[in-house]
This record gives C-alpha cells, structure tokens and sequence, in this order.
C-alpha cells in the first residue's frame, strides 16, 4: 500500500486528528480547516432562531 509520506498534514480544529492534503484543497489548502463535513458542521454555532419572544 503506498501511503504518500511527502504529503502536507494539519490537525482538525474539531477533533484534533492530522487530515493530509487532498488534490482538491489544492487552492485553499490554507482555508482548510476541518478533516470532514461531520467535523465542519459540529464546529458551526447553531442557526439563531428568529421566532424566540
């Protein structure tokens, strides 16, 4: 199994597990901030809701 050792890694701000690079990230690896949707979504605070009195 080739594992690609050359490539960049950061730690997920949500669960602090390294992610690598990814050939999509490729233009906004420095934006990257999360390893995965489920990780990107717990992070977002929850919708203000408008209906509260």
């Amino acid at each position: 199994m080739h594992r690609k050792p050359h490539l960049p890694q950061k730690p997920c701000l949500c669960c602090g597990r390294p992610f690598a690079w990814r050939k999509k990230w490729a233009k906004v690896w420095d934006e990257v901030k999360y390893c995965s949707e489920r990780c990107r979504r717990q992070r977002q605070p929850a919708p203000a809701s408008g209906a509260q009195p």
